[in-house]
């Protein structure tokens, strides 16, 4: 009886249980952070601020030395207000929804404001355009209560 093909197969079983093996413990994951990792290079993105259940949330336009949202990503619930508020640091700044929903004109001033009402549960990716590039990044997380 020749156990060569029945060999062969329990090594190369073998080997490939120790590739997809050692691809799991590798240092580079390939996983994304949350938010299909949009967040992944935000300037300020510790984690998701839970404002659910409040009428109207504030987010800092120009935080962290001028160039972030404070918070980068916030949870609210539908109908909530969010008004983003500009403060005097960086340059200007604008809102742009990723896919459209909302965008701001690019504001320089302390105290300028936009404001955008949710509706729609969902994950609602923006950025500042000027400054995309440097982590300006922010999300909007819309959860039924």
């Amino acid at each position: 009886m020749d156990t060569a093909p029945r060999r062969r197969t329990v090594l190369t079983a073998i080997a490939g249980g120790m590739a997809a093996t050692a691809g799991c413990l590798g240092g580079s994951s390939g996983e994304e952070g949350p938010y299909d990792g949009w967040l992944d290079n935000a300037r300020n993105f510790q984690e998701t601020v839970d404002r659910t259940g409040q009428d109207q949330v504030a987010v800092t336009v120009g935080a962290e030395s001028g160039y972030a949202f404070d918070p980068a990503a916030v949870r609210v619930s539908p109908e909530t207000e969010v008004r983003w508020e500009w403060t005097d640091l960086g340059s200007g700044h604008n809102v742009v929804e990723e896919d459209g929903v909302f965008e701001s004109e690019i504001l320089t001033g302390a105290g300028e404001q936009f404001t955008y009402t949710f509706s729609e549960p969902g994950v609602y990716r923006y950025a500042c355009t000027p400054h995309r590039s440097q982590g300006m990044l922010g999300v909007v997380e819309v959860v039924e209560e």
